[in-house]
């Protein structure tokens, strides 16, 4: 052990180790600060906390406990590999024409509601629950797909769809939260959007939506009905896009919840 090292206190870390995965932990008294790869990650007054990995999450990530004392202890966190849903395609991605200055103007205003809705940080405890399913259905469309076209990869599945298929069926909060954005006219490209922060960093968006049953601000409780399943913004048919982020890295709702369950 060198100068200035600790051994390793015990953090409790338990969750899924693996690309779109998460882990909670407890900091031991004496332990003032908790940092993932040199970003300092918040502790809650209890001691503690949540870290989550990118779907593209290298193999190892160093947490960083620093102590009151001015000593340190770390730990190595083998991040598991994902063998992702890849289908290739052998024709180039199909052309498009370029946005037009309207879609652009209006573009850049609906990405800068989200970046600031996702800046905020409620004290709530969404975090440190089991999540549950926002909806039962067929999912047909799964985290962290992509279409390689002739080399050329396009942008992976963000989120998970969950079809039911009808617009209309109602959607629930699959965790505590607060309300960061519900948009009043839908997005050009999710359609009428709701987000949620689940604290912590923590937090879900909700896209294609048909009605929104909650507004910014309001408090919401696991199991909560909040809105209905549409196919507003750019969707090819109803369904539920159900996306989840901690800071910048996307992750896997599977990961949160479990199997779908039978209906």
């Amino acid at each position: 052990m060198g100068i200035g090292k600790v051994a390793q206190p015990d953090l409790g870390l338990t969750g899924q180790f693996t690309q779109g995965g998460w882990a909670r932990g407890a900091a031991p008294r004496g332990i003032e600060r908790i940092a993932l790869d040199g970003k300092s990650v918040p502790l809650a007054p209890d001691g503690r906390f949540f870290i989550a990995f990118d779907r593209d999450a290298k193999a190892r990530t160093v947490l960083t406990a620093s102590l009151s004392d001015g000593r340190s202890a770390t730990y190595d966190l083998v991040i598991a590999p994902r063998a992702w849903q890849i289908e290739h395609i052998p024709i180039g991605p199909r052309p498009g024409t370029a946005p037009s200055e309207e879609f652009a103007r209006r573009r850049a205003a609906e990405l800068a509601q989200i970046n600031a809705a996702r800046s905020v940080d409620h004290d709530s405890a969404g975090w440190r629950q089991k999540f549950i399913w926002p909806v039962l259905g067929r999912l047909s469309g799964r985290f962290g797909s992509q279409r390689i076209y002739n080399g050329t990869p396009g942008s992976y599945h963000s989120g998970m769809d969950i079809a039911t298929g009808a617009s209309g069926t109602p959607f629930v909060a699959p965790a505590d939260g607060v309300v960061i954005l519900a948009a009043a006219s839908p997005f050009t490209l999710e359609g009428r959007l709701l987000m949620i922060d689940h604290g912590m960093g923590l937090n879900s968006a909700f896209l294609h939506c048909s009605e929104l049953a909650v507004k910014v601000g309001d408090v919401v409780r696991q199991g909560q009905y909040i809105g209905k399943i549409g196919a507003t913004g750019r969707a090819t048919g109803p369904h539920l896009h159900w996306s989840v982020k901690w800071r910048s890295a996307r992750l896997d709702p599977l990961l949160f919840t479990g199997p779908m369950p039978a209906r």
